[in-house]
């Protein structure tokens, strides 16, 4: 408890730094623009169409509504243009570095260095309405609250691509893990961020953030089954039984692997069907994994007809095996058996076993078709053929009325 207690007070005490800076930061932004614009807007009341600008409108000069109205349009107008100057000379900073991270963060950047400019824009028409109060000020600190954790939330991709590249260079490492710690980090961005935006509202945070960890435990029993999937996806994640665009079997459903989110698997099956499995089912079931194969079985009989002579036999299964042993899409170094094994009721059987060097399906088929084929002409070459299901009746004797009437 103690643990949780410290957890609870750096937390607390990071999130009021945070408000406590975008408030300074309001506080010293654009004040001099006003100060030097509102005389020459004072001069509009004394000049020819005085009388026009200093009606009011909710007890606000209408020289100072359109000042803020002008205001506010220019600075809209123009962010997109100052956004691109500012991203272009970091960008040419960033060119001489040889990551590429730093230019992923700029380009990021581009969204919260323009709603920057929608603040700036707010502040100074609300500065020319006379509307500098309480409430303004919240309404600003807000956006800027908001601004400052979009910052934050900017760098998440240039960290994703870093763990991709990690996770590249280390086969034992996942991207869905990098993917998952992403994920974590961006909720918990934008649950700090929440968190501030109530204490600039004057919520307590400290008291908010002590019931969190009071009511964990009600929580946890609440939410057993999410829990549950949470865990699941971590430990499929750290053991690396399955990866995004695996085939796999799982809990009887079969396809590729589209997602491994924090709470389910998504699988698209090979009709095309999406299947969502919860994490905790994916987690503690037996998982069929086919992409890890690397190899795939041929397992096939073939029948040929009881009037086949016996050396015709060994010749065609001696063919057959030196044909395998040769053939480019199978794989040496796995077992290979090639054996006339039974006397079935219809034909004399020869047990074909090998393995393909893919996992592939398609190379897969391509494969098994080549050699169908050439069993075939192995068989034809041989002067026999392939028998088929057939049922032979032998009547010793007719009875003497039927041997009369024919």
């Amino acid at each position: 408890m103690a643990k949780i207690s410290t957890v609870e007070q750096n937390a607390s005490i990071a999130i009021q730094q945070v408000t406590q800076t975008s408030q300074e930061l309001l506080k010293n932004i654009d004040r001099g623009f006003f100060q030097e614009v509102q005389p020459y807007i004072n001069k509009l009341y004394t000049g020819p169409i005085g009388h026009y600008m200093a009606k009011t409108i909710l007890g606000i000069p209408l020289g100072n509504i359109l000042a803020a109205f002008l205001a506010f349009t220019f600075v809209i107008l123009l962010r997109k243009i100052l956004t691109r100057h500012i991203t272009r000379f970091l960008l040419y900073l960033t060119h001489k570095t040889e990551t590429q991270l730093d230019d992923i963060i700029v380009n990021e950047l581009k969204r919260p260095i323009r709603f920057l400019f929608v603040i700036i824009a707010f502040d100074l028409a609300f500065q020319f309405l006379f509307l500098d109060n309480r409430y303004t000020q919240l309404f600003l600190s807000t956006l800027l609250i908001v601004d400052i954790y979009w910052v934050f939330y900017a760098f998440t991709p240039a960290l994703q691509k870093f763990l991709d590249d990690y996770s590249d260079k280390n086969p034992h490492l996942s991207r869905e893990l990098g993917e998952f710690l992403v994920r974590i980090i961006r909720f918990l961005i934008i649950f700090t961020g929440l968190v501030s935006v109530l204490y600039n509202f004057g919520i307590n945070v400290s008291a908010f953030l002590a019931s969190l960890g009071l009511g964990g435990l009600a929580f946890a029993l609440a939410a057993k089954d999410t829990a549950a999937n949470l865990f699941g996806s971590i430990a499929l994640m750290l053991d690396q039984s399955i990866k995004i665009g695996e085939w796999i079997k799982v809990n009887g459903v079969e396809g590729i692997v589209e997602d491994i989110g924090m709470r389910t698997t998504k699988i698209r099956t090979f009709e095309k069907s999406f299947v969502v499995v919860p994490n905790s089912i994916v987690a503690n079931t037996n998982i069929e994994n086919f992409s890890r194969r690397g190899i795939r079985r041929i397992k096939m009989s073939i029948g040929l007809t009881y009037d086949t002579p016996g050396e015709t036999i060994r010749q065609i299964a001696e063919e057959i095996r030196e044909m395998l042993q040769t053939h480019p899409g199978i794989a040496h170094d796995q077992t290979l058996m090639v054996r006339f094994d039974r006397f079935n009721p219809s034909d004399l059987g020869i047990f074909i076993y090998t393995f393909t060097n893919t996992s592939d399906w398609e190379k897969y088929l391509e494969i098994r078709e080549d050699i169908n084929l050439k069993i075939m002409e192995i068989v034809e070459k041989n002067g026999t053929d392939f028998a088929f299901p057939s049922q032979s009746i032998y009547v010793e004797k007719l009875p003497d009325n039927q041997v009369t009437k024919q």
